[in-house]
């Protein structure tokens, strides 16, 4: 889906000797390249960031809000200290002279690489052999936690992205045009979204992509609202209800918030559920010295908590273990100098840059979830 073009006047520096920078060292060649870059570059970075590229941000927030941040910058290059679906939204969203670049290109995301364009293709087939035409009875839903062919592929057949703040519109949007619907790439927030609506779980079916229609019947297939992909985050996946239970014995005047990327079960155990920036206003708007237990990802956790501690608010990690987004750390201050420096001397390393065909139909489908929410 990317590709990287080097302009040949300018040699590339590798990265070999970046990787032997400490976190000190590698943040003064971030501060001199981006005094050299001035305006023509700006730094985002998602709340699941580490502290040492965080800091550097001139824009944050979750992936949707970011892009959209972008696409309203004057910058020629937005750099995306985030993940590769979130980079490719960004290129969709902003102007053909803005370049996207993201530090690591192994940033990716596991839940978006449970969902790939063959395997929803070949659902698809499926599907019209038990149904007839999918395109009259089933609205694709793809969260924005995907590929940008697979919101393309929602673009072609009538269908929409969705966020995690936005997921109930979106359903209902999808409801208005068809009986059915197939949400992919996380089946936890297809389900949170559909058991808020009222449809009971029996109406709300997995399909195993790795299996024949899905590991599904046809009177399943018939009888199902919500087709739900077999994927999920594995950060989400850590938390349990029993983390929630064991922590409220001890705090029963405690509050606990979790992401809808969570299962069903801490979802329903939690006194709040939303997303990342959700998460983030609730804490910081509660009253002072009230206590915590938020279920989403490590660093963005350990931020909260620092944040209010001033206001005697108590703020803790769900899981007993340490968990952070993997790929999101990636993207370290030695990758970040690196990216940065080249882009200073001249070279554009990792240029995201989504084919035309794919960006026009991916564009339809985000187009249609603003209108919609």
């Amino acid at each position: 889906m990317s590709h990287t073009n080097h302009a040949d006047a300018h040699p590339i520096q590798g990265f070999d000797h970046f990787a032997a920078l400490s976190d000190e060292q590698a943040e003064a060649r971030i501060t001199e390249a981006r005094a050299r870059l001035g305006q023509r570059v700006v730094l985002l970075a998602h709340h699941y960031q580490r502290e040492s590229v965080f800091r550097h941000a001139d824009l944050t927030g979750d992936s949707l809000k970011l892009a959209r941040l972008a696409a309203n910058t004057d910058a020629d290059f937005l750099l995306f200290c985030g993940v590769h679906f979130m980079a490719e939204v960004a290129d969709i969203l902003s102007r053909p002279e803005q370049t996207v670049v993201l530090p690591d290109l192994a940033a990716g995301c596991s839940m978006a690489d449970m969902a790939d364009l063959e395997k929803v293709e070949r659902c698809w087939d499926d599907l019209t052999n038990v149904l007839g035409h999918p395109d009259e009875s089933i609205t694709p839903v793809t969260y924005i936690n995907s590929a940008a062919d697979l919101k393309a592929f929602c673009g072609e057949h009538g269908g929409i992205v969705c966020t995690s703040t936005n997921a109930p519109k979106i359903i209902d949007w999808a409801f208005a045009r068809r009986e059915k619907v197939l949400f992919f790439p996380d089946q936890h927030l297809g389900r949170w979204t559909g058991y808020k609506k009222g449809i009971p779980l029996y109406q709300m079916a997995i399909w195993d992509p790795d299996l024949e229609n899905g590991g599904l019947s046809a009177r399943e297939i018939e009888q199902a609202r919500i087709l739900l992909w077999k994927g999920h985050c594995s950060v989400h996946q850590m938390f349990q209800p029993e983390h929630i239970r064991s922590w409220r014995a001890q705090h029963p005047d405690g509050f606990v918030i979790s992401h809808p990327e969570c299962s069903l079960d801490v979802c329903r155990e939690s006194d709040y559920v939303g997303s990342t920036e959700f998460i983030l206003q609730t804490v910081v708007d509660a009253p002072p010295n009230t206590r915590w237990l938020v279920g989403t990802e490590l660093n963005l956790v350990s931020r909260l908590a620092e944040q209010v501690q001033p206001q005697g608010k108590n703020v803790k990690f769900m899981a007993p273990t340490v968990c952070m987004c993997s790929t999101m750390q990636r993207i370290d201050p030695q990758h970040l100098a690196w990216a940065l420096e080249n882009l200073a001397n001249g070279a554009v390393l990792n240029p995201i840059r989504v084919p035309a065909q794919d960006a026009n139909l991916a564009r339809l489908a985000l187009t249609r979830m603003l209108e919609a929410s």
